[in-house]
């Protein structure tokens, strides 16, 4: 048996989890401050972290089981980890710390993650020569565009609440 079939999916789950735990813990300032008229409602943003979740754990997969472990994969592995954790920091940094200027900051960072890694896993299909590693990249397209919305939109929610 493969772990990593296990053991990955669970990790993202985990990323998912406590971002949820401190989202959940900043609802009620969440609720009190001034929004855009165009903010998604909160279950559209739950089913759209949902389907980049998932396939950040399908992207992952693929690396993880249909490549040569090399320092390029060692390194979209390493920036796959600190992904998760900037992930998870954003919403503690937004929802639980209350900080919208740093959460603009942390989803800047985010993006240049996303964007990192997909293009190192578009190198590695290249040197590896695998057009299934190489065409994974698209996976992440819709968190990389997900991420420059809602940086934008963290950024308005900034500009509408500071005095």
């Amino acid at each position: 048996m493969k772990w990593n079939y296990i053991l990955i999916p669970l990790i993202v789950i985990a990323v998912s989890f406590i971002g949820g735990y401190f989202t959940n813990l900043g609802m009620g300032w969440y609720g009190s401050i001034r929004l855009p008229d165009w903010i998604p409602s909160g279950g559209i943003i739950g089913i759209i972290w949902t389907v980049i979740f998932i396939l950040s754990a399908i992207s992952v997969l693929i690396v993880w089981n249909f490549t040569q472990h090399d320092n390029l994969f060692r390194r979209i592995m390493f920036l796959f980890a600190i992904n998760g954790l900037i992930n998870i920091s954003w919403s503690f940094v937004f929802f639980y710390l209350h900080k919208m200027g740093w959460a603009i900051l942390v989803a800047a960072l985010l993006e240049v993650s996303v964007l990192a890694i997909i293009y190192l896993i578009r190198v590695l299909g290249v040197v590896q020569k695998s057009e299934l590693v190489k065409g994974t990249y698209m996976l992440l397209l819709p968190y990389a565009g997900w991420v420059i919305f809602a940086t934008y939109l963290t950024y308005t929610v900034w500009s509408l609440n500071r005095i």
